[in-house]
């Protein structure tokens, strides 16, 4: 009879001490991952269920009741899936600031990783009927978003801090990442380098444990093995490493070239004269009818990667008429709405186009021992690391989706390669290239500084008068004069830069006494500092500091001969302006971003025309739709809270909150009366 007793005083000490301690906030943070950890691995887990149902659906099914009629039926499948696509994006999301990862991205850095969480589970669906019906897109992006608005819903239903949001946000991540590759180390340093951008040690704690989370349950529920079944390949000697090179160069150039025609087709379809719903279907019919003919591009396409992989036969024109048709039906997929990711895709062109080189350096190479399929590992890697700008995740998922280690250092070289090609054919990656069109500039997860926003070529001037290197001191006395300019480049007969001649210099040229007058090229400054148009206004502005100088030539950065313009002191002040304008417009899409978070409606900007209706007249004057609220208003560097008595001017931007029809509404107010 004691032991009882003397257990219920110890359970009611417990519970009296745990009634007075408050958990920490780590211990909190640490919980709120392991639970978004395994809520996202159970999500991917259902979500690739769907993929697979809905693929037995449509090509099972459908595919096999229009058979009967012929084999170009095939091509009607994705066209359906596109239907039903269009259609539950039109009743049931609507339109969308940002989409994907990209929105992540622009969450974390402007609204406190603040996510519209509700359209979650309708989106993860109408992704398994894209991928399911055929459509060229992979299924990564989808489950990003999904473990990314968990984590967004649990911070927020928490009331936790902006921290710990973003921190939450990029755990779900990862556990994205590590659930639908199997690779949880991967996950982790996706959600560091392309999520959050930085490492700090309580946030790589709290990701740690939500991928790791994720992939004890996606490997209890599915098994542990790899994402793909590959022989051993290893790297023999450094005689393979100008190889390697070279594929890494190539693989740089196609993941440029599909950077640049995402965003291509994307401003092709948003030119196309069709209802919003149409688009999906007209892209399934595209994705349709060249699936007739390489029926490949249906879908994820981990089977022919596995394919490549493996060493099958498959002949070097099939391979590279697959890597010609990924290129560009993916992006017809994104473009035309069709939900899904750039990841999968990444890494069909890689294993594509490693494959068909390693078969050229076979037959360009007969006697030297060429094992294709270790290309298309190594091209793997190589494509995805310079589409996403994030080397080290390419780098690790290659190895946790193979379990091969020992051709690491080809894959390191190419990979590392790639980035470098990429990001000098194309500065933005496949995520910030839409941010970038908005506006947004992102470093380490952050909005950049004020003049780091703005590059030299946005405000240097580049129709200033020159001197000639054979003029004479009289003829530059002259041209400041009428000028009013204190410095101007000097250029030989051929429009070449060969200097600077100032107000100083002419000063001590006629300083000197000498029998013949002398010539500005004898004379001007030759030790030059240059700028570059693509670097930022804040470098440029370090660089004329040290050296205590009032301009800067701007020069082609393949030839420091060839004079693009003049960057002077008085320009930073018209930069600072548009830096400090473009600031105001990125804080008012911050506001945009948490206020759409907050009410779970459509929040959207609407710029008023010169012409408009609205223009010039108060808001009480107008006829507002009813199911509209008009949150703030952008006039310039200013943000206007607005009242009934305030004037609507052309060129504010409106943010309004409200339906679909009342948004149409408001667009024929706001819009072109003409």
């Amino acid at each position: 009879m004691k032991m009882p007793a003397l257990s219920m005083r110890w359970s009611a000490a417990i519970a009296r001490w745990l009634d007075h301690v408050q958990p920490s906030g780590v211990v909190v943070l640490g919980a709120a991952a392991l639970a978004v950890g395994v809520a996202t691995g159970m999500g991917v887990w259902l979500y690739k269920q769907i993929i697979l149902w809905v693929t037995q659906i449509a090509f099972g099914g459908l595919g096999g009741a229009l058979s009967p009629l012929g084999h170009w039926t095939v091509a009607l499948v994705p066209v359906v899936g596109g239907l039903i696509v269009g259609l539950l994006l039109h009743f049931f999301i609507g339109e969308e600031r940002s989409h994907g990862v990209a929105g992540i991205m622009e969450a974390v850095a402007l609204a406190g990783g603040r996510l519209r969480y509700r359209r979650m589970p309708i989106k993860v669906g109408i992704s398994g009927v894209a991928i399911g019906f055929g459509a060229s897109v992979g299924p990564e992006d989808p489950s990003v978003q999904l473990g990314a608005n968990l984590g967004s819903m649990v911070g927020q239903l928490g009331r936790l801090s902006d921290d710990s949001i973003r921190t939450l946000v990029a755990a779900g991540a990862a556990a994205a990442i590590s659930a639908t590759f199997n690779a949880p180390i991967a996950g982790v340093f996706f959600a560091l380098e392309i999520i959050l951008g930085e490492l700090t040690g309580p946030t790589f704690g709290v990701v740690i444990l939500a991928s790791v989370a994720s992939a004890v349950f996606m490997q209890a529920v599915a098994g542990s093995q790899p994402a793909f079944h590959v022989p051993t390949y290893e790297f023999r000697s450094w005689v393979d490493l100008p190889l390697y090179a070279l594929l890494g160069v190539l693989a740089g150039v196609i993941a440029a070239l599909y950077i640049f025609l995402i965003y291509r087709s994307q401003a092709v379809f948003r030119e196309l004269a069709l209802p919003r719903w149409a688009k999906p279907a007209l892209a399934g019919l595209l994705v349709g009818c060249v699936g007739l003919f390489l029926p490949q591009i249906f879908g994820v396409g981990y089977d022919t990667i596995e394919k490549l992989l493996n060493g099958e036969q498959i002949g070097l024109l099939l391979v590279l008429a697959l890597l010609a048709a990924k290129i560009i039906m993916t992006p017809t997929s994104l473009a035309g709405g069709f939900i899904g990711g750039v990841f999968a895709p990444s890494l069909f062109l890689g294993a594509t186009l490693g494959s068909a080189y390693g078969m050229a350096v076979h037959y360009l190479m007969p006697n030297y021992a060429v094992i294709p399929p270790a290309f298309a590992l190594v091209g793997m890697a190589a494509v995805l690391s310079g589409t996403v700008r994030a080397p080290l995740t390419a780098i690790l998922l290659l190895f946790e989706m193979t379990g091969d280690y020992r051709i690491i250092l080809p894959v390191m070289f190419a990979a590392g390669l790639s980035l470098l090609v990429a990001r000098w054919l194309q500065p933005h990656s496949v995520y910030e290239y839409g941010l970038a069109l908005k506006g947004i500039r992102l470093e380490r997860g952050r909005d950049v500084e004020v003049l780091e926003s703005i590059t030299v070529g946005e405000v240097m001037r580049s129709n200033l008068p020159t001197l000639s290197q054979d003029a004479t001191l009289a003829t530059a006395a002259e041209m400041f004069t009428t000028t009013h300019h204190h410095g101007l480049p000097v250029v030989d007969a051929q429009g070449n830069l060969v200097g600077i001649f100032t107000v100083s210099d002419l000063e001590r040229a006629e300083a000197l006494d000498t029998a013949e007058p002398a010539k500005i090229g004898a004379v001007c400054t030759r030790d030059l500092v240059v700028a570059y148009p693509e670097e930022s206004i804040g470098s440029a502005l370090r660089r004329m500091s040290v050296r205590d100088i009032g301009r800067l030539p701007v020069v082609a950065q393949d030839n420091p001969r060839h004079l693009l313009g003049m960057l002077r002191r008085n320009d930073l002040v018209r930069a600072y302006d548009l830096a400090l304008t473009r600031r105001t417009a990125i804080r008012h899409q911050a506001h945009q971003i948490r206020l759409g978070a907050f009410t779970n409606v459509d929040v959207e900007e609407v710029t008023v025309a010169p012409n408009a209706v609205c223009a010039g007249k108060a808001l009480k004057a107008l006829h507002w739709p009813r199911e509209s609220v008009i949150a703030t208003i952008r006039r310039g560097r200013q943000i206007v809270i607005p009242h009934g008595d305030t004037v609507v001017q052309p060129g504010d931007v409106i943010v309004i909150v409200a339906d679909e029809t009342a948004s149409a509404e408001i667009r024929r107010l706001c819009g072109s009366s003409g």
